[in-house]
C-alpha cells in the first residue's frame, strides 16, 4: 500500500495492531445490549467517526432484526430528546470530551424509559463523568492506548468491529471474521491489491476536486464514513446518493460538469445487476472506482471501512496534506468545543396531559386543549393540594431507586428525605416486588430506629413487615404457581429470552428476560402460554425488569390497607408514589389509590394517579421533585403543593 511519511499514515500503520485487539475484545456485556433490543428500534448517536458506528450498529440493527433503527447526531437528540422517549439509546464517542455528547447523554437519560448505553474508548473523560452522575447508564468500555489524530482511524475501527462481532455472533454468521485485518478482502482482491488498484482514481479524484458516492443502501456506513473523513478533512467536495437517489437529477452534473466529478461506487449482489446497467450510461470520460462485495456482512463492512481510510490516504498525498494533522484554525476549535444552548422544552399543562392521552393510547387527532382532561387535571390538582396526608407509600425500583436488575440502595438525596419524613411523624410505606434484599439494602443506608418505622410490602405485597429484619421463609405452596413455573421452564426451554425465574410461594413467581428486552412484549408472551394453560391472566403484572405472576390476594395495595389498620390511619391521609401505573404496570394497584402521583407512566384513571412532575423528570428525579414539595406540618401530617398560585402546570425549581 502506499505509505507517507505524516500522521495519517502512521495511524493507519497502527490498524492492523487495533484489528487483533477489536478481535480479542470481551463483547458479552455489548452482546447482551445488542440481544435486549433485539425486540426495538434502536437510536445510535455519534459525531464525526462515532457517527460512522452509530451508522454501522443501526444498519446491522435493521438487517438482522427488521426494527427500524436511526443513526443520531447529538444535536439531534439535544433538540427533540423524545426520539429517545421510546428505543434503546447508544452513545458513541471515542474520547468522550465533545460537549454535544455528553448534553445527548442527559438529554436522553431524562427523556428515556428505555435503556441508554455509551460505547467509548476512555474510562476518564467527561462523558464518563456524566455518566457517574446519572441513573441506569450501561456503559461499555474499549479501551484505545493511542490517540487518534485529526480523523477517527484506529478509534472507528476498534468500535466498528467490536459492534460487527456482536451482530455476527449473535447470528452465528457464517462468514466470519479472520484473525488478521491481512487476510480481510474487498470481493476477490486482498486491501492491499484493492487499494493499489485505486491509485489512478485518487490521482483523478485529486485533480478534478470532487466525489460522488453511491452506494447500496446494505453499504451506508462505509459511504458515511468516506464522505466524512472527504468532507472533514477538506479534502474534496463530496455529494452522497444511493444508486437510485442519484438518478432523480444528481446525474445532472456529469452532464455539465463531467470534468469536476469522480464516481465512487459501493455494490453488493442485490445491486450489482444495477449498476452494470447505470454503468454503460454514465459518460465514459468520468473516472470511477466500484468497491464490491460478494454480501454486505459485518465482516465486509469492516473489510470496507479499512479499505477507504487507505482510499483517503491516497487522495491526500496527491494534494500533499496529512488529514490526521491539519491545520485547524482556532475558531475550528471554538466551534467544537462550544456548548449547546438549546433549552429543555417548556412544561405545559398540555405535557401533563399527554401523559395521560398515552397511556389511553390517544394521540390523533390531536388532544390539545381538551376541555374534559383539562378539568380532570385542574380538579386533581386542586384536590390533593387541598389534603392532608399522615402516610405516604412508594414503588421501590423505579421510583426510590433507578430502575435495574442489580439490587441497590436508594441514592442519598432519597435517603435524606425518608429521613426527613419519619422524624417529622410521617408513616413511610415502601411496596416492591422484590424480597429480602430490599430489606439488606436499606439497613446498608438507614439506622435502626429508622428501619423499624418503615413498613415494607415486599414481593408486590404478598408479605409485609417493618425493615428491621428480612422475611422468613414460609412452608406455604400455591398450586397455581406451580403450574405456572412449570410453564415457564417450558417457555425457556423454546428458546424464548428467560435468563431467571423464581418462584416464592405462595406469593409470586418472578420472571426477568435478556438484559435490555422490554417486559411490554415479553408480558404477552408469557400471557399468551398462561392463556393457553386456562389461568387468570388478572394475576399477572410487569415492572421494567421483570414479569411477576402473583398468587391469590397479592398486590401491593395490601400495604395500604395494612397501614390503615396498623397504624389507624383512614384511607385519604395516604398518599401512593409509583412508577407503572398503567395496568399491567405492577404499582396499577397502588396508584387506583384515591391519591397518588406517578413519576412515569400515570394511571389511565382521570382522577388519580397523575404525573405531575416535568416532563424531563421521571423515576427517582421526579420522586425527588414531589417530595421536595411536601410540607410538613405539626401534629405527623405533611401538604402536598406544586407551587403556589399554579394551576396545576408542574413548574421546575
Amino acid at each position: 500500500m502506499e505509505r507517507s511519511d505524516n500522521h495519517y499514515s502512521a495511524e493507519l500503520a497502527q490498524l492492523a495492531a487495533t484489528y487483533k485487539n477489536a478481535m480479542a475484545a470481551d463483547v458479552t456485556s455489548l452482546k447482551a445490549a445488542i440481544a435486549g433490543a433485539s425486540e426495538s428500534s434502536v437510536i445510535g448517536v455519534g459525531s464525526g467517526g462515532s457517527f460512522t458506528v452509530a451508522s454501522l450498529l443501526c444498519n446491522l440493527h435493521e438487517t438482522y432484526t427488521g426494527r427500524v433503527s436511526r443513526p443520531s447526531t447529538p444535536l439531534e437528540i439535544i433538540c427533540n430528546p423524545t426520539l429517545a422517549a421510546s428505543s434503546p439509546v447508544f452513545l458513541i464517542s471515542a474520547e468522550g470530551k465533545n460537549p454535544d455528547i455528553t448534553e445527548a447523554l442527559e438529554r436522553s437519560r431524562l427523556h428515556s424509559a428505555r435503556a441508554i448505553h455509551v460505547l467509548t474508548n476512555r474510562a476518564n473523560c467527561p462523558l464518563m463523568d456524566q455518566v457517574r452522575q446519572l441513573t441506569d447508564i450501561t456503559t461499555h468500555l474499549f479501551e484505545l492506548t493511542e490517540k487518534d489524530g485529526y480523523l477517527a482511524t484506529n478509534s472507528l475501527l476498534l468500535d466498528a468491529l467490536v459492534v460487527a462481532r456482536s451482530y455476527g455472533e449473535l447470528d452465528r454468521a457464517m462468514d466470519r471474521f479472520p484473525a488478521t485485518a491481512s487476510d480481510l478482502r474487498i470481493g476477490d482482491e486482498t486491501l492491499e491489491d484493492w487499494v493499489d488498484g485505486a491509485k489512478a482514481f485518487a490521482r483523478e479524484s485529486a485533480s478534478r476536486g470532487a466525489m460522488i458516492i453511491l452506494y447500496s443502501p446494505l453499504l451506508r456506513p462505509i459511504a458515511t464514513d468516506l464522505e466524512s473523513k472527504l468532507s472533514e478533512a477538506a479534502l474534496l467536495h463530496v455529494q452522497l446518493a444511493d444508486l437510485r437517489s442519484f438518478a432523480h437529477g444528481r446525474h445532472l452534473w456529469l452532464a455539465q460538469r463531467p470534468q469536476e466529478c469522480a464516481l465512487f461506487v459501493l455494490t453488493e449482489p442485490s445491486v450489482s445487476g444495477l449498476w452494470d446497467r447505470m454503468d454503460t450510461l454514465i459518460p465514459g470520460s468520468v473516472p470511477r472506482l466500484t468497491m464490491s462485495f460478494g454480501a454486505a456482512s459485518p465482516r465486509n463492512l469492516i473489510a470496507g471501512l479499512i479499505g477507504q481510510m487507505h482510499l483517503i490516504a491516497l487522495i491526500a498525498n496527491r494534494l500533499g496534506l496529512d488529514p490526521g494533522r491539519p491545520n485547524v484554525p482556532p475558531f475550528g476549535r471554538e466551534l467544537y468545543f462550544l456548548e449547546s444552548t438549546v433549552p429543555i422544552p417548556a412544561d405545559e399543562a398540555r405535557v401533563i396531559d399527554r401523559s395521560k392521552y398515552d397511556v389511553l393510547g390517544s394521540r390523533w387527532p390531536s388532544t390539545v386543549n381538551n376541555s374534559a382532561m383539562q378539568r380532570a387535571r385542574n380538579t386533581f390538582v386542586e384536590t390533593i393540594e387541598g389534603q392532608q396526608f399522615r402516610a405516604v407509600v412508594f414503588d421501590y425500583d423505579g421510583t426510590l431507586c433507578s430502575s435495574q436488575r442489580r439490587d441497590v440502595a436508594p441514592p442519598q438525596p432519597i435517603i435524606d428525605r425518608i429521613i426527613r419524613l419519619i422524624e417529622g411523624g410521617i408513616v413511610v410505606g415502601i411496596a416492591s416486588g422484590r424480597g429480602g434484599s430490599i430489606q439488606e439494602r436499606m439497613s446498608e443506608v438507614l439506622p435502626a430506629e429508622i428501619l423499624k418505622m418503615i413498613q415494607l410490602g415486599l414481593y408486590n405485597g404478598g408479605w409485609i413487615g417493618d425493615a428491621t429484619s428480612p422475611p422468613k421463609k414460609s412452608n406455604q405452596t400455591s398450586e397455581f404457581l406451580s403450574h405456572v413455573t412449570r410453564i415457564i421452564v417450558r417457555l425457556k426451554s423454546l428458546g424464548v429470552p428467560i435468563e431467571d425465574y423464581k418462584p416464592t410461594h405462595p406469593y409470586q413467581v418472578s420472571v426477568r428476560f435478556r438484559e435490555g428486552l422490554s417486559t411490554e412484549g415479553m408480558w404477552f408472551v408469557v400471557a399468551d402460554a398462561l392463556r393457553q394453560a386456562g389461568l387468570n391472566l388478572s394475576r399477572m403484572v410487569r415492572s421494567k425488569h421483570s414479569v411477576d405472576i402473583l398468587g391469590e390476594g397479592v398486590n401491593k395495595s395490601r400495604l395500604v390497607t395494612h397501614i390503615i389498620q396498623h397504624s389507624k390511619i383512614t384511607p385519604y391521609e395516604i398518599l401512593t408514589i409509583g412508577d407503572q401505573g398503567a395496568w399491567p404496570g405492577n404499582d396499577s394497584e397502588l396508584l387506583e389509590h384515591r391519591f397518588s402521583l406517578s413519576v412515569d407512566l400515570p394511571s389511565r384513571r382521570l382522577d388519580r394517579g397523575w404525573k405531575l412532575a416535568p416532563p424531563h423528570k421521571r423515576d427517582v428525579d421526579a420522586t425527588i421533585w414531589y417530595l421536595d414539595r411536601f410540607t410538613l406540618m405539626e401534629s405527623g401530617f405533611f401538604q402536598f403543593r406544586l407551587k403556589p398560585g399554579n394551576s396545576g402546570v408542574a413548574q421546575d425549581a
